[in-house]
């Protein structure tokens, strides 16, 4: 199965006039993103994300460099009838309801009239604006126009959408309601291109994320690849004071108090010795898990990079692009 979007050497120049400087906005990216996955795109503003987009969607042409979407090179039309898109600020004329706006959409994508009403439906109650369907736009909240906006995006049951700052305008339950969503559209076999500043929600879902910096890709991979494991943390309930402090005497750091207590490793050999004397102790195992390296101390690290390959020199790095 070929990819669902692929990059080859895809660059982009802007030159806003005859003698001004070159904005290298992509330089080129060589990205991947496999049938089925959740890809998180990463990047500073300026990074070269929306210009990526604009590119794949055939909005913006590249400079040189070639893209692929759903196996057919772009500017190939076959794949965009399987396409969803949202843009980071969705613009829709605010005198229409969701049922008209949605019906204009059903048109573009020549939709019979027994599909469009189903999927109009469908998609409506997907996130949650069912009540609010004949309702004209300029009656919402920045959230409310954010949910039809996914709608749009979900109406022509599209294998891959591209997602740019889906949560932006939600709440923390729209948000959750949000990623349940796209975590659904996953188990359906789609793929979800999805560019946010919500580190933490990126962390959360994705099977893959990159990192743009300066138009250029800094990190790409699984966030098991990615972020480095620091440590491991061994958390008991109903553990008597004593087992903590046995483990104390091992020199081990363990925090105990009302009952809990949680023990921090640095060597992975010590897992399963502390692991036996919480059952040792008829105490009850609440979690083992590796302490990671956050997504957001990452980002922020391939950010410092940058900063340091600007202060090498003149011409070390690119321009800040769109």
């Amino acid at each position: 199965m070929p990819p669902a979007i692929e990059t080859r050497n895809l660059t982009k120049v802007y030159r806003s006039g005859r003698f001004s400087r070159p904005v290298k906005a992509l330089d080129s990216l060589n990205l991947r993103v496999e049938p089925g996955e959740i890809f998180g795109f990463l990047g500073a503003n300026g990074a070269g994300k929306t210009t990526t987009i604009k590119l794949l969607l055939r909005l913006s042409f590249p400079t040189s460099g070639e893209a692929y979407l759903l196996g057919h090179k772009i500017p190939h039309t076959a794949s965009r009838a399987r396409i969803g898109y949202l843009p980071e600020n969705p613009y829709f004329y605010d005198y229409a309801t969701p049922e008209e706006l949605l019906n204009l959409y059903a048109d573009i994508f020549g939709m019979p009239k027994d599909l469009r009403e189903r999927r109009i439906g469908e998609t409506l109650e997907r996130v949650r604006m069912t009540q609010w369907r004949k309702t004209p736009l300029r009656n919402f909240s920045k959230g409310m126009v954010q949910r039809v906006g996914v709608a749009q995006a979900l109406l022509n049951d599209p294998d891959l959408l591209l997602l740019d700052e889906p949560t932006s305008g939600l709440d923390p339950v729209g948000r959750a309601e949000m990623r349940d969503l796209i975590q659904d559209l996953r188990e359906q076999g789609k793929t979800v291109f999805l560019n946010s500043h919500l580190l933490s929600e990126i962390e959360n879902i994705c099977d893959r994320v990159a990192i743009l910096r300066r138009g250029e890709l800094a990190r790409q991979g699984t966030l098991n690849e990615l972020l480095s494991v620091f440590g491991y943390e061994v958390v008991a309930d109903h553990a008597p004071e004593p087992l903590a402090e046995k483990l104390r005497d091992r020199g081990l750091e363990t925090l105990h108090a009302n009952g809990r207590m949680t023990v921090l490793l640095k060597d992975p050999g010590d897992i399963r010795p502390v692991v036996e004397q919480v059952f040792a102790h008829n105490a009850t195992l609440l979690k083992v898990a590796p302490q990671r390296e956050r997504l957001e101390d990452l980002f922020l690290t391939v950010e410092g990079e940058g900063e340091t390959r600007l202060e090498s020199g003149p011409g070390s790095a690119n321009e800040e692009g769109p």
